[in-house]
């Protein structure tokens, strides 16, 4: 492991790089029950375990994507944690060059996107307080970010959703300047969280939001269903009108976009 001061010269961001690590979100996390502050940030150049939303696995080629996970101590009421995901894939979004950025959206819930091409994924993780801090307003929240930079092919499984920087843009975008423009946005959006501006993060998501108007497939798990994405609502759920008209809320699950031929 090694300190990063070249990224960010701020004393807002704690830097630890590592060349392989199991997972960076698994590592902030212990840092974070253990007691480290707001602003730890891991980042490495290869996981051996790195994990996506519903527990599926994130590969990628060594040194070929960025892989960060940040800390981030936060007073807010527990039923808006999901407006810190939120803002996380928004800084991610902003923080590609702009020529990029401009043509990317967000897929609910925490996606980036190149039309029908996932670029990267966003995954959050909360430690709520225990023990004496039980009645404390803080809670810790671990987002992780993994984006594809480098790769130029995927396998086949996902060749045909999957894209990246050096696919998207004709010139070459570092993984060191990638995390300064996403941790540069992240403070933005956390500090407007903490200011008790949750709903300008909620705005701005819904804004480059491209699911919301499309033919969705959800699955909860235990039921399967198509219908129409609405909007979202102050927590960031997902509301769907099905085709026999029901209004439905998702708060977890897998969305498919549906494409019309």
């Amino acid at each position: 492991m090694e300190t990063d001061s070249a990224i960010d010269r701020s004393d807002r961001w704690d830097i630890r790089h590592f060349p392989t690590i199991d997972s960076t979100n698994r590592w902030v996390l212990d840092e974070a029950r253990a007691g480290a502050p707001s602003g730890l940030v891991a980042s490495a150049d290869h996981q051996s375990a790195g994990r996506g939303r519903l527990g599926r696995a994130w590969v990628a080629p060594p040194g070929t994507s960025l892989l960060v996970s940040v800390l981030l101590r936060l007073e807010i009421e527990l039923e808006k944690v999901n407006t810190v995901a939120m803002a996380a894939s928004l800084a991610l979004l902003e923080g590609l060059p702009s020529e990029l950025s401009s043509r990317s959206g967000l897929k609910w819930p925490n996606d980036v996107v190149v039309g029908d091409r996932k670029l990267a994924g966003v995954l959050a993780e909360s430690i709520l307080p225990s023990g004496d801090k039980s009645n404390s307003p803080e809670i810790a929240v671990v987002v992780g970010v993994g984006c594809n930079l480098e790769q130029k092919e995927f396998p086949a499984e996902v060749s045909a959703v999957a894209t990246s920087c050096a696919l998207e843009l004709e010139k070459t975008i570092t993984r060191d300047d990638l995390l300064s423009s996403f941790l540069s946005r992240l403070a933005f959006w956390s500090d407007e969280i903490s200011s008790g501006n949750h709903w300008s993060v909620i705005s701005a998501y819904r804004a480059r939001l491209v699911t919301l108007g499309t033919s969705v497939r959800v699955d909860l798990g235990n039921e399967t269903f198509e219908g129409i994405a609405t909007d979202i609502d102050s927590s960031g759920r997902l509301l769907v009108t099905k085709i026999n008209g029901e209004h439905v809320v998702v708060s977890v699950g897998d969305v498919v976009h549906l494409r019309s031929f």
